[in-house]
């Protein structure tokens, strides 16, 4: 999986892109993810299977996308590099779940549909590609951070983030300064 550069696409481009991460998202919602097809696809995003297979080679193909996506508008609003010293930043931690709580619909679904494989991928990816060049301990501290993020993330949205997001944010700031 390849993180998407602003370069690679247009504008209309991207639309097109997103109509169809979209639509995969809406109909995994109604019928779940293993029984959308391609024709139910590009008739939710109203584009042809030509347009489709011109970007994408399956559906998983077009929820990387979706993804990476999202990690593209997190890079543009938070560009900083990851230090060993911002893993523990206060600051860094809410900005990325509140980041990632504008996304929860799909964050959710795709776990709900057994695919929390293709958002571990996507966030190792960043680490790996945006992180560990700066990063001065571990990948496998990265790792971790990833995980406890995604996974801590996910089980606040689930619970409908009873607790406030600054009590997430102490929580997983205390594990990044143990680690």
């Amino acid at each position: 999986m390849k993180l998407l550069t602003k370069k690679m696409f247009t504008n209309r481009n991207r639309f097109t892109r997103q109509c169809i991460g979209e639509a995969i998202l809406m109909l995994t919602q109604q019928k779940g993810f293993e029984s959308v097809t391609i024709s139910d696809i590009v008739k939710k995003a109203g584009v042809s299977r030509m347009t489709f297979y011109h970007y994408f080679c399956s559906k998983t193909d077009a929820v990387n996308n979706y993804l990476q996506e999202i990690i593209n508008g997190y890079l543009e609003e938070c560009p900083e590099n990851l230090t060993s010293a911002a893993l523990c930043e206060e600051e860094r931690i809410r900005h990325a779940l509140c980041y990632f709580d504008r996304y929860a619909f799909f964050f959710k679904t795709l776990e709900e549909e057994n695919l929390y494989y293709l958002m571990i991928n996507a966030i190792n990816e960043y680490m790996i590609l945006y992180a560990a060049p700066n990063y001065s301990g571990s990948v496998y501290d990265l790792y971790y951070y990833a995980g406890a993020l995604l996974n801590v993330f996910l089980q606040w949205e689930k619970g409908e983030k009873q607790e406030p997001v600054d009590e997430i944010v102490q929580i997983l700031a205390s594990l990044a300064k143990n680690n």
